[in-house]
Order: structure tokens, then sequence, then C-alpha cells
């Protein structure tokens, strides 16, 4: 192979890494959509055991055991709150 070649293959070996690159950190337009409480409790809650009536904890009680299931389920402090709120409001 000689050295014409080699540089033609470096050029595109370097213009396909470049174009990978930037795909990589394009940003996309569209947002996720924003999920409720109900939502994010029925898909977080029931992954690992049965889920609890929201009658089953006081207020208080529902925001110490989402702060002990946040780091348990791996949830955002957003989602956590949300999903709290929602137990708490359907608690009454």
């Amino acid at each position: 192979m000689n050295l014409k070649n080699k540089r033609i293959i470096l050029i595109v070996f370097l213009g396909v890494i470049g174009l990978v690159l930037l795909a990589g950190c394009a940003t996309t337009q569209s947002t996720p959509m924003e999920k409720s409480g109900a939502q994010l409790w029925g898909e977080n809650c029931v992954r690992c055991h049965n889920a609890p009536s929201p009658a089953a904890f006081s207020d208080v009680e529902w925001e110490t055991i989402g702060m002990h299931m946040r780091v348990r389920a791996n949830l955002t402090k957003e989602d956590m709150l949300k999903i709290i709120e929602f137990l708490q409001l359907a608690n009454g």
C-alpha cells in the first residue's frame, strides 16, 4: 500500500469518526412526556412488590417511605416527590 492510499484511508477514517462524534452530540427537539405521580407509582412500585394502598400510611410515613424508596428504586427527586404527592392526595 503506497503513501497516497494510506492518506486517503486516514482522511476517510477521520471523517467518519468526526461524523459519529457530531451525531452523538446532537440534541433532540422533542421533550419526553411528563409523567404523573400516579403513572410513576404504577410503573415503579410494582416492579418489586405489591404497591400498598395510599390509605395504608399517613402523609408523614409516605414521605419517609418515599425517601427510602428513592434510593432503592433509583428514582429522581422529582419523580419521588410526584409519587408522594399522588399518594398523599389519594389518601385524603
